[in-house]
């Protein structure tokens, strides 16, 4: 009998294995009764996002590298998106610090979770495996169900959570047993091994693999709050503490559609023919519903949660096209809007105060008055979100429509600026009570220090400096994508 060794790498896994330090570490501070090391979660937190980051763009522009027998790969495609991934969590990290000190919640567990759930990210952008992607899944889920609900004597927030809870094991069942099928199917849950299978004549019409399809499909999204996947969003994102949505609103979502393209693009291609149409309708559905329920949404958070969904639906647009423009067009949109939506939320965190979110529209009548550069900068993000021009948004929008124009699917494109321009009026509507409606409330004192106000303005600077020059950007995504299979 054969002995089968592992094919271990431990380099390929370096930023995992230094983001895993780092959150023993960060847990390690917390039982330190030295209130200056209590104080240091975010800064420890911090420099290890950045060594993880480093050690990735170390291994840019190398060739794939496969180890632990195939399951896991390092290419520019993952290590694109596992940057804009650790980008988020270090934003993430600044916009948290005031905020946990505010409301007395910091603590290492906080930064723990923040920490696992972006390793947890990364398995999913970097598998090659279903088994890993799921595991990835997992890693992710769990820390945000604790997450959605540490802000534990609040009622919303522990509301939150549950939902979140009950709906992401539900749509884990089926996940599951949709990796289990094509198992059946195939003999193999390697994605490469899967695509190979794929070509042999016949495979494609197997309808346990088609099953199995379809059961992975509503896994994914439920991860992208694809309609009518998409419950659970709303409910969470207006009960859990703001830096907590803001982490929600980017990185799982980054992650989510780097696996959902990894897994359909690279080794359900053959299937094409059968969930190109199935995500025709989940796109339409997506964007639509997410825009014209956004427009009767009187809280910000709720309202970006139906924004978050709307947008989901643009991204799909780009992976039904199936070419190598709507591949680049997802890399660029995904850092966009995580810019513009980190950005937003971390505005939402000045304006609010102990035990008050101050999250309602009403909260930021006369803002445009009382703080102009505030409302300035909220307005930019929006208007980004929007799709207006030269801001980011608008550049993410044009790659994504142009690149469904390409592959043929005009009716889908012209659907997708269609629901883009509904948007537009909710995202005004802020602006109308931040400029045209008198203050109801005191802005005194606000909720800032160094480390959330470098994080807006990184934000921003990236929400303009990328929608007027996009082209950096632009040739890394075009980079990542050029060794894919």
């Amino acid at each position: 009998m054969d002995i089968i060794i592992p094919q271990i790498d431990l380099k390929s896994i370096a930023p995992i294995i230094i983001l895993t330090i780092t959150a023993i570490a960060v847990l390690l501070i917390g039982l330190s009764k030295n209130e200056k090391a209590r104080n240091a979660f975010h800064l420890v937190t911090f420099i290890g996002i950045g060594f993880a980051a480093l050690s990735l763009v170390k291994q840019f522009g190398a060739d794939p590298k496969y180890s632990f027998n195939g399951s896991y790969v390092v290419d520019n495609f993952s290590i694109f998106f596992n940057l804009i991934i650790l980008g988020c969590t270090a934003l993430v990290v600044l916009i948290s610090s005031n905020y946990l000190r505010q409301e007395e919640m910091e603590n290492g567990e906080y930064y723990t979770l923040l920490l696992f759930a972006t390793i947890g990210m990364m398995l999913m952008t970097a598998g090659s495996n279903l088994l890993i992607i799921f595991l990835g899944i997992e890693v992710l889920s769990i820390s945000l169900y604790i997450l959605a609900g540490i802000k534990r004597k609040n009622a919303k927030s522990a509301e939150s959570a549950l939902k979140y809870f009950m709906l992401g094991a539900f749509t884990t069942g089926f996940m599951l047993y949709g990796i289990a099928l094509v198992y059946g199917a195939t003999g193999s849950i390697n994605l490469k091994e899967i695509a190979a299978f794929l070509t042999t004549e016949g495979a494609a019409s197997d309808p346990m693999l088609l099953l199995g399809l379809i059961m992975i499909i509503l896994g994914f999204g439920f991860k992208v709050a694809a309609v009518p996947f998409h419950s659970w969003m709303p409910d969470v994102y207006e009960g859990a503490p703001t830096p907590v949505t803001a982490f929600f609103s980017a990185g799982p979502k980054a992650a989510a559609f780097a696996a959902f393209f990894r897994v359909f693009l690279m080794s359900f291609k053959d299937l094409d023919s059968h969930w190109i149409k199935i995500l025709w309708i989940l796109a339409v559905l997506t964007m639509t519903i997410g825009n014209v329920v956004a427009l009767r949404q009187n809280n910000i958070k709720r309202m970006l949660a139906y924004s978050g969904i709307a947008h989901a639906g643009y991204i799909m647009v780009a992976l039904i096209a199936s070419n190598d423009m709507g591949m680049t067009a997802v890399l660029f949109y995904m850092v966009a809007y995580a810019l513009m939506n980190i950005g937003a939320f971390a505005i939402v965190i000045i304006l609010g105060r102990k035990g008050e979110e101050n999250s309602e529209l009403a909260d930021f009548s006369g803002l445009g008055f009382k703080h102009p550069v505030l409302a300035v900068t909220m307005t930019i993000f929006l208007l980004s979100m929007a799709g207006i021009p030269p801001l980011a948004g608008f550049m993410g929008k044009f790659y994504v429509f142009s690149a469904a124009l390409k592959s043929g699917f005009i009716m889908l494109a012209i659907i997708g600026v269609i629901n883009s321009v509904i948007s537009v009026y909710y995202y005004l509507r802020v602006t109308v009570f931040m400029y045209m409606k008198d203050p109801m409330r005191e802005f005194t004192p606000l909720s800032t220090s160094p480390c959330i106000l470098g994080a807006v303005f990184v934000a921003l600077w990236g929400t303009i400096q990328f929608g007027i020059f996009p082209s950096s950007i632009i040739e890394l995504a075009q980079k990542s994508i050029l060794l894919l299979p």
